[in-house]
């Protein structure tokens, strides 16, 4: 580090960006920053960032005034390569030459290792900071990405809103960081209604405190302390707790720059209306965060987060609660409109609703979805009574999409269809389980309530996997635009938790409901079998199984991902508990899979067997017996606790015999033996995949 160093301090004053877009941003710069300089060989500190809505800050502390010095050198061809016989540079010195940017006179010779090379030299002189950081700075601006961009005036520059003002100082020096007509300066702005400004800063060491006395709060983190301090002081005074949901939290966080909390109130007759509209209300489309009472119920009482003037607190609470009144307003006609029919006449509306060009209506995927209820509810073994509230659930799951209040309050889809459905009589399962059928909607998402429910909720799932790898519209690596990747793992979390279906068959009656379409069938059926299969050791590995324990098992074939889970987990439980026995026993394995010859059978001669042989013949049929019984039961950590009793027979077996012997009716019942030894592994796992190698 160079002795004279001083701060940078450059700030991109906007127009207000969206708050998820500024998070992003903000982000980005702690890459992008020092890797602008680093490119420049600027020598330089600790990179600190601040963002408001308008503004993107970054400090530098520490930045050399010049960049540092260099001496390169490059060693090039063997001289006998670079020179001919008579000293002439030969045609690879000149490109050496050239392509370090020297001449070919300035080559030098050093011996390495008793062989003489060329050598080329270049220094690099340094260079004031100050003079390269206006095209550095510049093209910082220019290298954040943004989900959409704009431009402004007669620009034709792009960024995520019209850039106001530029700040950029190197110590006191002003560096003149050209943008949008735009010429940096010493001064910023402040907040826009409690102290816009412009202010001037005297050094890159006094912007965020210039920042900070003209009303802005210039980091997400001090923002996001402010707001909680509110709401805990909000939260003492109402005796209530706030619901701060993260996303919506972050969203507030980044909408203000001199946050405020306040609290507000609506008319009491709304909390007639479901609760989850008026918290769709709040929290989606105002951004209000909504209070409850000791007992979990919603008030009619939330929190506003403004980046208005305190002072006009009342004013401001004032016109919150307009809003608010009006949008419950409509939430309550719309309820009540909706009330004035059973939820069974919505059902056909759902022809006007499409669900994928090639696959039809939403009333055809309801239709689909009832027929794949059914004969899931009938491969669990469900009650006659389950069966019928699944097939009234399934058939009622998508009715509320066309209701006025889903119309108006998208998120609150299903939920309305279970008090919609509770209105028009139908039973608590049925409508809990519409309620439920979204379920899992995002990792760690509570599973529906119910058997019916997730019956219902993987019916609805399948439909849509199975419906778009028909079409062929799967995801790729980039693109997952109908989210299946989700549902199928929320499919494989509702079988691993207990739902007792067989994936394989369920993927086939969702393909037989497509009858209307064309699609090869057992390619699609293979291929939506692989995809849950990558699913499900994508979903291993992440909860931190090991990859050869996982590869272990899918190498049995086994796709069912409850039973692909339950193998893993047994195998991955085992070989921790009992780690040297299931070290030996991937050995012996691998071992005896390499020697086996597949071609000659399991079928031996007792007569021709030794002492070693004969118990090791012994131990696997009572291993085998055993073992399969446990398997039939899906005891698979059963199952390997009788293959670990066979570590002593294949030791010995090892040791004391020779399998390759001169006699080939002894060679031969050896190898059948070891093909045995083999066959008895094989259902449970590929042991040679555990070998100690590979681990």
């Amino acid at each position: 580090m160079a002795e004279n160093t001083r701060t940078l301090a450059f700030e991109i004053g906007t127009e207000e960006i969206p708050a998820f877009d500024l998070a992003n941003a903000t982000k980005q710069l702690e890459t992008l920053v020092p890797v602008a300089l680093d490119a420049l060989r600027i020598p330089h500190g600790k990179v600190r960032l601040y963002s408001t809505p308008r503004r993107l800050i970054s400090i530098v502390e520490e930045v050399a005034e010049e960049t540092e010095a260099l001496v390169l050198e490059h060693k090039g061809p063997s001289i006998k390569i670079a020179f001919d016989a008579d000293g002439n540079p030969t045609k690879a010195a000149e490109g050496f030459a050239r392509g370090k940017g020297v001449s070919v006179a300035d080559l030098e010779r050093r011996e390495v290792d008793g062989i003489e090379y060329v050598y080329a030299t270049k220094s690099i002189a340094a260079r004031p900071v100050a003079d390269l950081l206006p095209d550095a700075l510049g093209g910082l601006i220019e290298s954040i990405s943004w989900p959409k961009s704009c431009r402004w005036g007669t620009q034709t520059v792009l960024f995520s809103r019209p850039v106001r003002w530029l700040l950029a100082l190197f110590g006191t020096q002003v560096v003149p960081v050209t943008f949008a007509n735009l010429v940096a300066g010493d001064t910023t702005r402040g907040h826009r209604f409690l102290a816009p400004g412009p202010h001037k800063v005297a050094s890159a060491d006094e912007l965020i405190d210039v920042v900070l006395n003209a009303k802005v709060v210039p980091s997400e983190a001090l923002r996001e302390e402010a707001i909680r301090a509110g709401v805990a002081a909000a939260e003492r005074e109402t005796g209530s707790t706030a619901e701060l949901p993260a996303k919506t939290l972050t969203e507030v966080i980044n909408l203000t720059e001199f946050p405020t909390v306040l609290v507000g109130s609506f008319d009491e007759e709304f909390l007639r209306v479901p609760a989850e509209i008026i918290v769709d209300a709040m929290l989606m489309h105002q951004r209000y965060f909504p209070l409850y009472d000791g007992a979990g119920g919603l008030t009619n009482r939330f929190i506003v987060v403004t980046n208005g003037n305190p002072d006009c607190a009342s004013t401001i609470i004032d016109g919150n609660e307009r809003v608010v009144r009006a949008r419950l307003a409509d939430a309550k006609f719309f309820y009540e409109e909706d009330l004035k029919q059973p939820l069974e006449a919505y059902v056909d509306r759902l022809d006007e609703v499409v669900f994928q060009e090639a696959l039809g209506t939403m009333k055809a995927k309801t239709d689909r979805v009832v027929e794949l209820a059914d004969a899931l509810a009938g491969d669990a073994g469900l009650s006659k009574a389950d069966a019928a509230d699944a097939h009234r659930a399934a058939y009622l799951s998508k009715a509320d999409l066309v209701s006025n209040a889903v119309v108006e309050f998208t998120s609150v889809q299903g939920i309305m269809g279970s008090y919609y459905a509770e209105a028009s009589g139908e039973t608590a399962q049925v409508a809990r389980a519409i309620a439920d059928h979204y379920r899992p909607r995002f990792a760690g998402d509570e599973l529906p309530e119910s058997t019916v429910g997730r019956i219902v909720a993987a019916a609805d799932k399948l439909d849509t996997i199975c419906g778009l790898f028909a079409v062929g519209q799967g995801p790729t690596g980039s693109s997952d635009p109908f989210a299946l990747r989700r549902a199928a793992i929320g499919i494989v979390n509702m079988l691993a938790a207990g739902l007792p279906v067989s994936l394989d068959r369920a993927i086939s009656a969702s393909l037989d409901t497509y009858s209307a379409v064309e699609f090869d069938r057992e390619a699609v059926q293979r291929e939506v079998a692989d995809f849950f299969v990558t699913r499900t050791k994508v979903m291993l590995r992440d909860g931190g199984k090991s990859p050869d324990v996982i590869d272990a098992v899918l190498a049995t074939g086994v796709t069912e991902p409850a039973e692909i889970i339950a193998r893993v987990e047994a195998l991955q439980g085992a070989r921790d508990d009992m780690a040297d026995v299931m070290d030996d026993l991937a050995t012996a394995y691998a071992r005896a899979n390499n020697l086996r010859d597949a071609s000659l059978g399991d079928t031996v001669d007792q007569a021709l067997m030794g002492e070693a042989e004969s118990a090791l013949a012994e131990a696997l049929e009572g291993v085998q017996a055993k073992a399969d019984a446990a398997l039939a039961e899906n005891a698979y950590a059963t199952a390997l606790r009788e293959l670990a009793a066979l570590r002593g027979p294949i030791d010995r077996f090892f040791e004391d015999v020779l399998i390759m012997d001169e006699d080939e009716a002894l060679k031969t019942n050896r190898l059948k033996l070891l093909n045995r030894f083999v066959s008895v592994f094989a259902r449970v796992a590929d042991f040679g995949k555990m070998a100690k190698s590979g681990r």
